[in-house]
């Protein structure tokens, strides 16, 4: 049975004894509405510590103007059946209130530089300081040992990165592999907006991941290879944000040596959908 609980006090009241038992203590930080790829984030933060807390909390310093803050599925009681199916031992959900306690809009806010500010961070302004914001306060809160994060978002595990070591937070970052259906299509939260037809469209992305990697292992251009991948997409029925092939640290490459990750963002519909396929020395 996990423990569910809400309040700041007792939060650290329960990792406090933890800490004085000697425990380990590692946290996986989730907006809630989880699938198998959260429970496998559970399983890898226990594989390395001796408790685990998961965060559900919908964080409204991450919406941008056009996005729905309040149209975030929320299912608190799937969340919590499923994590203590995993292995978590405390859910921590907190309310708008006790996460930001002078109010959303006098809250103090994080920013990170440079990383934020292409790719994801270019289309939705301010959405990073956001998820700055929030993961800070997660540490601050639970103190964990380790954290576990998805590498589905990939930037967003830069920025989170770049926030540790600037800020010498004691947390051991566990980047958690991308879970993915057998059609390849990356687990997540927004599949369930697809319909039917879509859904047997999604896994394009996935595929067209797959040939980027292929042609530039060959050799082949990048430039060339975003061109063909963008065409790719658009001939599936997406509408492209980006696809791109970057370094790591999300910089254009400058030779044909070193990791890589293609990445892209494009919807269907009105779901958008992210993904990313590291390659090279780097994976």
């Amino acid at each position: 049975m996990i423990d569910i609980v809400n309040d700041l006090a007792t939060l650290r009241d329960r990792v406090g004894n933890w800490k004085r038992e000697g425990l380990r203590v590692g946290l996986v930080p989730t907006m809630g509405n989880l699938h198998a790829g959260h429970h496998s984030l559970v399983r890898l933060a226990r594989a390395h510590a001796d408790r685990v807390v998961a965060s559900v909390f919908v964080n409204p310093t991450q919406f941008g103007p056009n996005e729905d803050f309040a149209r975030y599925p929320r299912t608190p009681d799937a969340d919590a059946e499923g994590l203590a199916a995993a292995g978590c031992d405390l859910m921590w959900a907190p309310s708008v209130d006790t996460m930001y306690p002078l109010g959303v809009d006098n809250a103090v806010r994080m920013s990170v530089p440079g990383v934020t500010e292409v790719l994801e961070g270019a289309r939705r302004p301010g959405h990073f300081d956001g998820v700055a914001t929030v993961v800070s306060r997660l540490f601050l809160q639970v103190q964990p040992d380790v954290a576990a994060f998805g590498l589905k978002d990939y930037q967003q595990l830069a920025v989170i990165r770049h926030l540790v070591r600037d800020l010498a937070f004691p947390v051991e970052l566990l980047p958690g592999t991308i879970v993915r259906d057998a059609d390849g299509l990356a687990l997540s939260s927004r599949n369930q907006y697809l319909s039917p037809a879509q859904r047997g469209v999604a896994p394009l992305i996935h595929a067209t991941l797959q040939r980027m990697r292929k042609r530039s292992l060959a050799g082949e251009p990048r430039e060339a290879i975003e061109a063909a991948a963008h065409q790719a997409l658009a001939a599936g029925g997406f509408e492209v944000d980006y696809v791109v092939i970057r370094t790591p640290a999300l910089a254009v490459p400058t030779d044909g040596h070193g990791p890589r990750v293609a990445l892209v963002a494009a919807r269907l519909g009105t779901t958008r959908l992210i993904d990313n396929l590291e390659f090279g020395s780097g994976g």
